[in-house]
């Protein structure tokens, strides 16, 4: 099956513009017009990352590469230089999983489920809504789940999503069960023969506590009807939060099987860098990112386009 893969490699480096300012424009201004690069140099290409949101630790990995790579480099200009902090770059992002050409594995999964889980705030509802719009972009039968009973019209903007998107919605009324209406979602996905269907949760309940054990409960409801559901449980992170989006990721992966990572907010803040730090730290593939607010701007996540929008 050939999936859409939203890709637009314009609308991502402008998206990332505000990041290369802060990483790639401070850099070029650290090696331009040195003659050689020296310990030194990489020493103020190292406060560089780490003022910019990449990690003390995903930071000494880059440096520490590049300075193994250096050694093998006759020339020492700016362009190799820069190649090379590219290059570790890619490395670390392929190395968590993030691979190149992502494909969801929908065949023989009837339906393909897809749990989105994360903070209240970090764009959930819209990623869902423009998580739907891609798999109908090739041609899918999509039906979401309004499991984030919990908030206060949560419901409503979810359902404005899906009619953007153009695909069919499950909700109950506001303090229903969340494991109810994921039960009810794939229970219709299988019924109607959907391709795909997408349970949107509750972002915060009384405690973390409870809120953990609420998404394990809807994992087990699901399994009544598709024995090995969620085929993918996605964790929304909010790319402007910078160090708080690690933390948060931390804390789900401690509590919930995670697959992947979805970034959102990229095209309005300079913490980009965030990106390579959640990657190299958890190790769980980031699978989509968010450069905009329409339904178009939820790309899918390639390690050497990212990098390659960042460097420009």
């Amino acid at each position: 099956m050939k999936l859409f893969k939203n890709l637009n490699f314009t609308k991502l480096k402008e998206g990332l513009s505000k990041t290369r300012e802060k990483i790639v424009n401070r850099i070029a201004e650290t090696v331009s017009g040195k003659a050689k690069i020296d310990t030194e140099i990489l020493d103020e290409i190292e406060e560089v990352l780490l003022t910019s949101d990449v990690g003390y630790d995903t930071t000494a990995q880059i440096i520490e590469e590049v300075r193994k790579r250096l050694t093998n480099e006759k020339e020492r200009s700016e362009a190799v230089i820069i190649q090379l902090v590219k290059d570790v770059i890619i490395d670390l992002l392929n190395s968590s999983g993030s691979k190149e050409e992502y494909t969801p594995a929908i065949e023989g999964k009837n339906p393909f489920v897809i749990l989105v889980i994360g903070i209240n705030g970090v764009g959930k509802t819209t990623t869902i809504g423009k998580l739907a719009h891609n798999f109908k972009q090739s041609g899918l039968k999509v039906i979401i789940g309004a499991g984030d009973t919990f908030r206060v019209a949560a419901n409503e903007q979810l359902e404005v999503w899906a009619k953007r998107a153009g695909v069919e919605i499950v909700k109950k009324d506001k303090g229903s069960d969340p494991s109810a209406v994921a039960f009810e979602t794939v229970q219709a996905a299988v019924k109607g023969g959907y391709d795909v269907a997408i349970i949107d949760t509750a972002g915060r309940l009384h405690t973390k506590h409870n809120l953990m054990e609420e998404l394990k409960k809807i994992g087990r409801v699901m399994q009544k009807i598709v024995k090995d559901a969620p085929h993918e449980t996605f964790l929304v992170l909010d790319g402007a939060t910078g160090q708080n989006a690690i933390t948060q990721a931390e804390e789900f992966a401690n509590s919930v099987p995670l697959t992947g990572l979805i970034i959102t907010k990229l095209d309005g803040t300079a913490k980009g860098g965030a990106v390579v730090q959640v990657c190299t730290k958890q190790k769980y593939p980031i699978r989509y990112i968010g450069v905009g607010e329409s339904i178009e701007d939820l790309q899918t996540f390639s390690p050497k386009e990212f990098v390659e929008a960042i460097f420009g």
